[in-house]
């Protein structure tokens, strides 16, 4: 897991504090100054054995190290160097996994009188970061609370942990602020700060705030296209549809878009800017190049967008693909309304009957009306008025049957 990746790195830095033979033990005894603390110091012995583990736990031999250890009388030790055989320990615990014995360690290290202040703040700060590494949040987050109450300089690391925890424990509100702190005190990118502060703020739809944030993502990391994805739904649910456009075109501009719905997301901006004919040519093109397998909706999309567009005749293939996909015959009452418009009558009465045989109109009397109007305009008139009659006289379309049907018995009589 990344986190936990993440966190593992952080402890093994940690550990740098934690275990303090980086020399040979007994030579440092021998070049020690009088004046130094006396309670620091180390038997010749106890140096020795050490010295030993020190060697056998850089090379990696954890087994052969606890087996010199175990050589040591603990009770017989001093303060310090019992501080030294459980930070050993908790050393070896760390690089092994065994966060729980790690713990015991290294309290019993704090326990045992041999350790400054900071050892000790320090150490406290370890024990908590290790729940977080066992994804124990609650407790991480109790832990790194107290140890905040007299930590002297904290740094941001200290707050992006905590926001963790309490993200993980879904107190948002908790972890927001610490977020925010975490980004405020960094001194160089910390993109999984930044990150996490700007999903915080999103998922609390605090989404004007999220927004510088997102952007410096954007600025920082140009080449990933989840930031401008983000980006661009902040400036959607702003209602700055504007600019979430743009974003999608940047991305775009900069390869980035491969799916299908990020594609038909820029093409629905497109439409709400009245980028009509750009939208059906993006997704035109996302659908030569196999990005979008296309349904009955992105032929609907593709028919209305030219339709908006004016280029009436470019939307009725998709218009007829639309509704025969459609499940009611509403797409095929678009598809006769289409041909009114280019005045192919013949074509619109066949799309509208198509519609009634389908059903689930929305308004049938207005179906029966415009096969009514197309017929009559084809000059058809016996068949024109067989349909205008058909229409009830309740209807909100019996007023223009009864002028037409007025005009065609008219013309009738003429004959």
């Amino acid at each position: 897991m990344k986190l936990k990746t993440l966190f593992r790195t952080s402890l093994v830095l940690l550990m740098s504090f934690a275990f303090v033979l980086t020399a040979d033990v007994a030579l440092a005894q021998k070049a020690k100054k009088k004046e130094e603390d006396p309670a620091t110091e180390i038997g010749a012995q106890t140096g020795k054995i050490l010295q030993k583990a020190s060697e056998l736990i850089n090379a990696n031999q954890m087994a052969q190290a606890r087996a010199a250890l175990a050589d040591l009388k603990l009770d017989k030790l001093s303060p310090h160097e019992r501080a030294i055989v459980e930070q050993m320990n908790v050393q070896m615990d760390v690089s092994e996994e065994k966060f729980p014995s790690a713990r015991q360690h290294m309290q019993a290290a704090i326990d045992s009188g041999g350790l400054n202040d900071k050892e000790i703040a320090d150490g406290r700060y370890f024990i908590a970061q290790t729940f977080v590494q066992e994804e124990k949040w609650a407790e991480g987050a109790k832990g790194i609370e107290e140890w905040l109450k007299t930590a002297a300089k904290p740094n941001g690391n200290v707050y992006y942990l905590l926001a963790v925890c309490y993200y993980q424990l879904e107190k948002l509100d908790q972890a927001i602020p610490n977020a925010k702190k975490a980004v405020d005190m960094m001194e160089k990118m910390q993109e999984g700060w930044l990150q996490l502060y700007g999903s915080l703020l999103i998922n609390k739809e605090r989404y004007k705030d999220a927004l510088p944030v997102i952007e410096r993502l954007v600025n920082a990391f140009p080449q990933k296209k989840q930031y401008w994805m983000q980006l661009s739904s902040i400036y959607g649910q702003t209602e700055d549809l504007k600019n979430a456009l743009v974003s999608m075109q940047l991305a775009n501009d900069l390869n980035l878009l491969t799916e299908g719905a990020e594609y038909q997301r820029m093409a629905d901006l497109m439409m709400a800017q009245d980028m009509p004919y750009n939208a059906a040519t993006v997704v035109s093109k996302a659908i030569d190049d196999k990005k979008i397998n296309p349904d009955t909706k992105t032929w609907q999309f593709l028919g209305n967008a030219y339709v908006a567009a004016r280029e009436y005749k470019k939307a009725l293939p998709f218009l007829e693909r639309a509704a025969q996909g459609a499940e009611n015959g509403n797409e095929f009452v678009r598809l006769g309304q289409v041909n009114m418009q280019l005045n192919q009558w013949d074509a619109a009465v066949s799309a509208l009957e198509k519609a009634l045989n389908k059903g689930g109109l929305r308004d049938a009397g207005e179906v029966q009306l415009d096969i009514g109007i197309s017929l009559f305009s084809a000059k058809k008139l016996p068949e024109a008025k067989s349909w205008l009659e058909k229409i009830p006289a309740n209807s909100n379309q019996a007023k223009t049957a009864k002028g037409f049907l007025q005009v065609i018995n008219a013309n009738l009589k003429t004959r």
